[in-house]
């Protein structure tokens, strides 16, 4: 059963509150903004050829290309729920996360260069 759609008010709301109050933000506003953001990734870059995860929070599979269905995703990208919110809200660049170490990506298709920030 797919899960419930986080509607815009609650999700950037959450993700304002996950920004101004830092790593002080409870897990619940974090793991709100974190789930509202890759759900706007997934609306906005759809597909199933990357794998974008966000521990403990979420993952989405998102980006058009080649499906993948079972087993060890060959493209994904992984990364902090501080760094992911930075990210999805333009903070900082794709380029800069993946100088930084802070963002983990592997597979020939494992960026999101063009698809950020979201909000």
């Amino acid at each position: 059963m797919a899960r419930a759609r986080i509607d815009d008010g609650t999700g950037r709301a959450a993700v304002r509150a996950a920004l101004a109050e830092g790593s002080n933000a409870s897990r619940d506003i974090r793991a709100q903004a974190v789930r509202y953001t890759l759900q706007l990734l997934a609306e906005q870059a759809e597909g199933n050829t990357l794998e974008v995860r966000v521990p403990p929070f979420g993952a989405v599979q998102c980006v058009a290309g080649p499906r993948h269905t079972r087993g060890t995703p060959p493209n994904v990208i992984e990364t902090d729920a501080a760094t992911w919110l930075a990210l999805a809200t333009g903070a900082i660049s794709w380029a800069d996360g993946v100088a930084t170490g802070a963002i983990h990506a592997s597979g020939a298709r494992a960026t999101l260069h063009g698809h950020l920030p979201l909000l």
